[in-house]
């Protein structure tokens, strides 16, 4: 018998998280935004919704992208806060806030992905994906919305 990892928990964002997420992806509108999530990985709590700027210029309202040391430094700097990395959200400018196959071939396994769904330039809807073990796609997974603050980690 094959014994599995325990399933991550669920992701839990704060009220202020999801205000931040839904802001710069409204900013952003009507280009996709990206950004990193961070915090505890025991709990799931997101504790820091860390913005990034979509470097994409060919195609920014579909697609989004982030230089490897852009990407490397602002991962280092949540760290050395004492931060696990959690996972990473985008935006999704005029479309659901599914995944896409572009979404999935890019995702990394063991990390959520939220995605916001910006219609008109207001976020209309918010979910969260991890990726399968055989890369083939995303499942939902919960996404806990939590009074703010969190409390202080031991």
């Amino acid at each position: 018998m094959e014994l599995k990892p325990p399933a991550p928990p669920p992701v839990r964002l704060t009220a202020a998280g999801q205000k931040r997420l839904h802001d710069h992806a409204q900013a952003g509108y009507p280009a996709e935004v990206v950004g990193v999530l961070a915090g505890d990985r025991a709990s799931g709590d997101v504790r820091r919704v860390h913005p990034l700027r979509n470097e994409r210029s060919d195609r920014p309202d579909d697609r989004y992208e982030v230089s490897g040391m852009t990407l490397y430094r602002a991962e280092q700097q949540l760290i050395a806060e004492g931060m696990d990395i959690l996972g990473y959200y985008h935006s999704h400018p005029d479309h659901p806030a599914d995944y896409s196959a572009f979404d999935r071939d890019h995702a990394l396994p063991d990390m959520s992905y939220i995605i916001v769904s910006v219609r008109q330039g207001a976020a209309v809807d918010t979910k969260s994906w991890r990726l399968t073990e055989d890369r083939g796609a995303m499942t939902p997974e919960p996404l806990i919305l939590l009074p703010d603050p969190l409390p202080d980690p031991e």
